[in-house]
């Protein structure tokens, strides 16, 4: 890997964290390179602009909500689906998860706006959407994506819950779902 790379690596890196920091109200090509700690000109010549800028630090946002997935539920490992809508609850209201869960939902809100959000926000729901259906364990002629969109429907629902009225009343829908799965 060249020196510019790494650099460029090291700049999504702490763009990636401003991003989980701050969510994107600090997304000014300004505010941008000094959280990674470069001037606006330096940032451009790692990047061809900004929309560059940000998908670089969304997809680094992405891929650590997708390292998180593969360690709850490592490929391979088929769940029910109400055992794996549990797993997926109790991971979204982690601590460490939810500022991934509120760029999330700031990404998926911004798409309104145009690209690259709209993009982003379409790549990181099919990535999420795929993860979910190729760990449920149905029966034969269930539908399957049918059925990942509706757990990913209530996860990003407990995600919302969580940024606008906190965690404990987002645990206590967790709990209140369970609950209703379980009979």
């Amino acid at each position: 890997m060249s020196t510019r790379e790494q650099q460029r690596e090291k700049v999504v890196a702490l763009l990636a964290e401003h991003l989980l920091d701050t969510g994107l109200s600090q997304t000014s090509l300004r505010q941008l390179a000094s959280a990674a700690g470069v001037s606006d000109r330096m940032l451009l010549y790692y990047f061809p602009d900004k929309a560059a800028v940000m998908t670089a630090a969304i997809e680094r946002v992405a891929g650590s909500l997708m390292a998180a997935l593969a360690y709850l539920v490592p490929e391979g490992v088929t769940l029910p689906p109400p055992a794996l809508l549990s797993q997926l609850a109790t991971m979204t209201l982690r601590e460490d998860m939810q500022p991934v869960f509120r760029v999330r939902v700031e990404i998926v809100a911004a798409a309104r706006s145009g690209e690259p959000f709209a993009t982003l926000a379409a790549t990181i729901l099919s990535g999420f959407r795929e993860w979910v259906a190729a760990r449920l364990d149905l029966p034969a002629g269930a539908d399957r994506a049918a059925t990942a969109v509706a757990i990913l429907a209530i996860v990003d629902g407990l995600a919302l819950v969580g940024i606008c009225s906190g965690t404990d009343t987002a645990q206590g829908a967790a709990t209140a779902i369970d609950q209703l799965l379980q009979g």
